[in-house]
């Protein structure tokens, strides 16, 4: 049923839809209020739905980034911040995808356009232009992924995606002062 929403979602517009917006649209069709019988309905609001595939995109984008930053970073310390990534935002992303099927929201596997596109843009840099992309996009991913979790933690109505966004958001804080002190020695 959930795929046959999915395909209903994605036909219905003449634009091909990316993988967070099919989630969203996903989500909105597990509507409890007339349609818990036929998607399994869904156990949060839509703005803790978008929270959680905001914060899912963001945490496979930071992952897919610093993938490529292990491989073609020069700075040492910038490297060992990349392997760092991919470790905790590897577990925070597990962390939230369990936490998401239970609450039965469907979260987006793979990046959307925009994150794809920055992708391309950065695996096309090389030298000290690598780093110092890949040190500013950090810088900025992980300002807005604070200040999602941060607004999750004290404006969410989900006790539990709350309670994961106020557990996340010291780890996100310490990895953000960690790469704006990074990127202030690279230039």
């Amino acid at each position: 049923m959930i795929a046959v929403a999915a395909f209903t979602f994605q036909s219905c517009s003449n634009e091909t839809k990316d993988s967070k917006e099919v989630a969203d649209s996903l989500n909105e069709a597990k509507d409890t209020t007339s349609n818990s019988t036929t998607t399994g309905g869904i156990a949060v609001n839509e703005d803790d739905a978008s929270f959680a595939t905001k914060a899912a995109m963001g945490g496979m984008a930071e992952v897919e980034f610093s993938k490529v930053a292990v491989q073609k970073a020069t700075n040492v310390e910038l490297k060992s911040f990349a392997d760092m990534m991919v470790s905790d935002h590897g577990k925070v992303n597990e962390d939230l995808k369990t936490l998401a099927g239970v609450k039965n929201i469907t979260l987006p596997g793979m990046l959307d356009d925009e994150h794809q596109k920055m992708l391309t843009d950065l695996s096309a840099k090389s030298g000290s232009d690598f780093d110092k992309k890949y040190a500013s996009m950090m810088v900025d991913d992980h300002q807005k992924t604070y200040d999602l979790l941060d607004k999750q933690a004290k404006d969410g109505t989900d006790s539990d995606l709350k309670a994961f966004a106020a557990k996340t958001a010291p780890i996100v804080k310490g990895h953000l002062d960690k790469i704006k002190s990074i990127k202030d020695k690279l230039k």
